[in-house]
Formats: C-alpha cells, structure tokens, sequence
C-alpha cells in the first residue's frame, strides 16, 4: 500500500519541523541560493559510442588487410545461442559518428563520449587467455579495436580519420554540430605486454611524439624486467597481478597489460602532455579508464595540471565498484576533485528497471546529504555500458529507466544503441559491443524508446532545473516516484515537479497541501496550464512521466527548510563548501 505523499513527505522532514516562521509571498525570495552543481558541463547528457562499433563512415580506413597471419578486421567469437561477439575492428571511425551528430543532438544530448582514439597495436594479440562469450579479462586473439591498449598517446590510430577529417576537424565537425567531446583516456596501462608465444611489433612498447621508441616490455613477465639496468623497462611495474585473497588487485597488473609506474616523473610527463594536446585539438571533457589503477596522488597532479589553464575542464573516473565509500574518494577536492560513473545508482537501477524492486531501492544511492562524494549532482549515472552486459529489460524499463536518469540527480550517459533496446542482456564478448550501423540508427527514430527518450533528454536540455537544481524527494516507494528539482542561481528561478510511474496501470497522484505550494504551473511537455489549490491531483500514465514547471522556487516554511538543509548538506566526504564556484 502506498502511504499518502504527505506522511512521506512528514518523515523526511522531522528535522526541519521546528523551523518556524509565517509564509512568504509567493514572489519573496528563499534566502540564498539554492542548486546542485554549478559545473558548466552538467547541462549536458552524455551519449557514448565504442567508436570502432557505431557507423563505419567511411571505408577506406577499414585497414581490412592490416595484421598479416594475426589478422584484425571482423574477428567472430561463436555463441551457442548464434548472437556472437566480435574482437576484431568493424569499421566504425569519426566519419561515422560526425555524420550522426544531427541524429544524436536530436535526442537531447549535447556531448558525445568516444572511446580511446590513440594508436593501438596492429595485429591480434596471440598471448593472454583464451576468449568464450561469457569471459571477462581474456584478451587471446583480441585486437585493439576499442582504443585502450594504447602504444603512442600523442598520435591518433590509422582507423578513425578521414581524408580532411582528424580529430580536430571531428571535435569542431561536433561542436558545429552542437555538440562537445568527451574523450576517453588512459593513464594506468598500455597495451597486452607479455605471455606471447612469439614477440609483436608495438604490444608492450610505447613510442613518444616523434614516433621513437621509448618503452618496451619485451615481452617479459612483470617481475622480469630490470629498470634499473634497462631504461626501456622503467616506464613499467615490476609487481605483476595481485591476488585479491592476498591484496589488492589495484596494487598489480590488469591481465597482461603493460602496467606504468605512476611514480616515475617520465611516465607523468608523457602522459600528461599527450591528453594536454588533445585538449588543444578540441577535446572538451575526459572519460578516465581504469582510474582506481593509479594512486590518488598521480590524479591529484594530473587534475592540477589540466586545470591550471582549464579551471571547468571536466573528468570523470571508471572506478569499478559498487561501493559508494570508495568511489568516493576520488571526487575529493585533495584526490583532484574527479567525478566517477555512480556504479552504486546503476547497480539500483538495474534492481529497479529490468527487476522487480522498487522506486525505494533508488534512494540510498542518492546520498543527497553529507554523503561520501564531493557533489553527488555532478556524477555520471548510467545502466550499463560496454564493460558489463547491457541492461537487460523490456521497452517499457529501458523508458522507465530513461525517465529516472534524466529527470534525477547527475548527469547522464546513455551507451549506444540503448535507444532501441540494442543487444539487451548481451555481455562483451557475446554481443554487448556489436556493430550498431547506419541502418540500425536510421531504422530506430521514432520507435518506442528512442521517441520516450528523446521527449525526456530533450526536457532535460532546455531545464535548468533538471541540470543542476537540489533534487527533494518526496515519495520513492512501489512503482511510483515523487520529487522536486529546484534551482535559485544566477538570476536563474526554477523549480521542476516530477512524477514517475513505473506500473502497468495509470497512478492518480495526489500531493497534500503540505507537499506544494497553491499557484500555477505549466506542464512541461505540452504547455498546459495547471492551478494548484491546497494541494494537487495528477494522473500519470502508465510507465509515464509528468513534470511541472514554474519559475519560482517553493516558498512553504517545510519545503523552504527541507531545502535549506539538502544546500547545506550537498557535499560530503572531507571535503567543505569550496570558495564561492561549486
């Protein structure tokens, strides 16, 4: 049984209760400003592509000769089911993404986040462990199709550009477009680096700028190399994979690949002034893979570094772990203030939208208040993506799911495909990073999720409020959600009511008068006029959304403390109320 929203709304607030005083005219001020993030970026979804997976643009670059007897073009990994994987390049290159960006910015996104674009080697790795669809941390036969076993950071691989397209032109091609870069880099590894039965040209090594070798494996076991004796080995650790029974994985190495030593100034110098000049050939954000690999120390400078020049340059880290506490620890300003995936929500959300849980199971990874992150409002939320397998729910969780991810907290990133239920269920190796194509993308517009989708990514981009407002709930329980964003900055008033209804039956909401405030209101998605007299009725249909909207921010002495309190408390872990910007 759903309890009535003002009893929820009772408990939530006991704290706030004697905070008295008389109500404010409608048109007085709150006192104060109230949002989640003033971070520029936060206005923006995050669409994300497996470059080499989406639209092959163009042909010529397919390389479909390139690896001699180690191949690297269109490599199957037989399913018994028939839905197999592939670990060989597809063709999918700038030229593919660029002549989508009208298709992606029409859904409301305003970023596109692309996998690594830097050199990788050119054959198939011939050692590591053998691959199954269902394995994870197997990389046999693999090539470097998705951009991570980078071997020269400062150039970009032979398969993305174009004739008059590299990745200048591409960044500019998307910001004319209207959209901005996210790239993804790496600063813990380089590529697969030992257990080949026979030596391969660029695994393990690494190249600086001028194309001169300056870092070489040799295909040797990590405890093997001599740093000390051998300058072309002290780029790299010398631990090895850690057990976890015996310590922490994050100590070793990541399968075989080439582990770098983040205490060595030369590998900081390197790194750091290759992703220096991708920033000046037009990326506008990074995706950091791996980030929990690298001491905090090593971020911390890398943060300082970029933002020195840059003070709004965004990041966001790949922590894999489901433990909010530490993941954490890498938003603190004294780790280099780096926002993470929020694995914890898309845990939840996984419960919530292709499970059986319910709205409740959503809440404690909200951490609205004092909780572990520096800014919970500027994570990224997101269901899966192409580490995991794909979110496995019907049309109507994907638009459920969709619903919450834009309408909550955070900013979000949608994987490719996701718009049409693609791949759903499938991990990496049995279809999770599948060729998507030009006829997917052209045949998808206008289906089911893609058009839910688009409704609600588009409200998101023209509503402040949605982007960086404080998020007040006010009912999370069963099918249902009820909340409030609300956003006093700038000169910029706004509050957004939202209504979640993840049933198979229509749900007449019904909010007390304790729960609004009476006046007008407009809905967000039709224009209608909507009056609010001691209280409020709406009906909400079934797996829908309902957003009212009003220029104004709450005014009732219970939502104006309840508010007061979410400004107060939005930051956590150590870090306090940064100097006037955050």
């Amino acid at each position: 049984m759903i309890r009535p929203l003002t009893a929820v709304l009772a408990a939530a607030l006991c704290a706030a209760c004697s905070h008295g005083g008389q109500p404010l005219r409608a048109d007085a001020p709150v006192g104060g400003a109230l949002y989640g993030t003033r971070a520029p970026f936060a206005a923006h979804s995050v669409y994300f592509v497996v470059t080499d997976r989406f639209v092959n643009g163009d042909p010529t670059n397919d390389q479909r000769d390139q690896g001699g007897a180690h191949r690297t073009f269109d490599i199957p990994v037989r399913c018994e089911d028939g839905i197999d994987g592939n670990i060989g390049y597809l063709g999918g290159d700038f030229r593919g993404v660029l002549d989508n960006a009208g298709y992606i910015r029409d859904m409301g996104f305003g970023a596109v986040w692309i996998t690594p674009i830097v050199a990788n080697p050119d054959e198939a790795f011939t050692g590591g462990d053998s691959i199954s669809c269902g394995s994870t941390l197997t990389d046999r036969g693999k090539t470097g199709y998705h951009g991570y076993w980078g071997t020269n950071f400062y150039q970009v691989d032979e398969h993305l550009p174009s004739a008059g397209l590299d990745f200048r032109a591409f960044t500019d091609g998307l910001r004319a477009a209207g959209l901005k870069t996210v790239l993804d880099i790496v600063g813990n590894h380089g590529s697969p680096a030992w257990t080949m039965p026979v030596a391969q040209p660029g695994f393990g090594q690494i190249f600086d700028a001028e194309g001169r070798l300056i870092a070489d494996h040799q295909n040797l076991p990590p405890h093997q190399l001599d740093p000390g004796r051998n300058p072309l080995h002290a780029f790299y650790n010398t631990t090895g994979p850690v057990d976890a029974e015996t310590g922490s994985i994050f100590d070793g190495n990541l399968a075989q690949l080439a582990d770098f030593d983040a205490a060595n100034p030369a590998v900081f110098d390197y790194l750091a002034g290759a992703y220096e000049h991708w920033i000046g050939q037009g990326a506008d954000a990074f995706r950091i893979d791996t980030i929990a690999w690298m001491p905090h120390a090593f971020w911390k400078r890398f943060a300082d570094r970029i933002r020195t020049e840059r003070p709004d340059f965004f990041m966001f880290g790949e922590a894999f772990d489901y433990d909010a506490a530490k993941i954490a620890e890498h938003t603190w300003a004294v780790n280099g203030g780096i926002s993470v995936l929020d694995f914890p929500m898309k845990q939840a959300m996984d419960a919530v939208f292709a499970g059986s849980a319910g709205f409740e199971r959503l809440a404690p990874s909200l951490h609205l208040e004092r909780g572990p992150y520096a800014n919970p409002y500027e994570l990224t939320t997101f269901y899966d993506n192409h580490d995991m397998p794909r979110m496995d729910a019907t049309d109507a969780g994907f638009i459920d799911a969709h619903n919450w991810l834009f309408t909550a907290r955070g900013i979000p990133v949608v994987y490719y495909g996701s718009e049409t239920g693609f791949m759903r269920g499938r991990a990496e190796h049995a279809g999770n990073r599948a060729y998507y194509g030009q006829a997917r993308v052209d045949a998808g517009v206008g289906t089911p999720i893609h058009a839910a989708l688009t409704r609600i990514a588009t409200l998101r981009r023209d509503t402040p409020a949605l982007q960086r407002g404080l998020q007040l709930p006010l009912l999370l329980e069963g099918d249902h959600a009820v909340f409030y964003r609300v956003l006093d900055d700038g000169g910029v008033r706004q509050t957004a009511l939202v209504l979640l209804n993840k049933g198979d039956t229509p749900w007449a909401a019904r909010l007390g008068s304790t729960d609004i405030d009476d006046g007008a209101w407009r809905d967000a998605f039709d224009g209608s006029g909507i009056a609010s007299v001691a209280g409020l009725r709406l009906d909400v249909s079934a797996h829908g959304v309902r957003v009212l909207l009003r220029e104004d921010v709450p005014v009732s002495p219970t939502l104006r403390a309840r508010l007061r309190t979410l400004m107060a408390g939005r930051h956590g872990g150590p870090d306090t109320e940064p100097a006037g910007t955050r």
